[in-house]
């Protein structure tokens, strides 16, 4: 799979602006100073794997949506499409389109197969400074563990 190496932890984690599945724009600089976040790529909405790590971190949602902590996930599907996706799925947590231009916050995070046309299973930790702390990468086919995250989590 042709895809470009993850920034890893200690890198300054690249800035963004994105839609989620209501059309509203949120930026990682939303976050700055406020709250931890843990930025999932994911590759499309209405996939099997995909579904269920979602749905996942939908019933276990408190430990990734609180006060020291959002979720923000992200795919390269559009808009409408996440919105029917949360909506069928019951996702309270923002799915933000890396749409168009195709890609280009997955590239900037070193996540996009290039040869799929679709972000690989990648998750940053990024502290509230803006620094990625901790970074899991995955092949498509490979669901992601979430208590690694919750350990990654308490480390901060």
């Amino acid at each position: 799979m042709a895809i470009e190496r993850a920034i890893g932890p200690g890198a300054k984690a690249p800035d963004f602006s994105l839609r989620d599945q209501h059309g509203q724009s949120v930026s990682l600089a939303d976050f700055r100073g406020e709250k931890n976040v843990v930025l999932l790529f994911y590759p499309f909405a209405f996939t099997g794997v995909c579904t269920g790590e979602l749905c996942e971190l939908r019933d276990r949602l408190p430990s990734f949506v609180n006060d020291d902590v959002q979720l923000l996930a992200v795919s390269n599907d559009a808009p409408p499409s996440l919105r029917v996706f949360s909506e069928q799925e019951g996702l309270d947590y923002p799915l933000l389109s890396d749409f168009w231009p195709h890609g280009e916050v997955s590239r900037a995070y070193g996540v996009f197969a290039e040869d799929k046309g679709c972000a690989v299973r990648g998750t940053f930790i990024i502290d509230r400074s803006g620094v990625v702390r901790w970074t899991v990468v995955n092949d498509l086919p490979d669901a992601r563990d979430l208590d690694d995250y919750v350990a990654a989590l308490r480390q901060l």
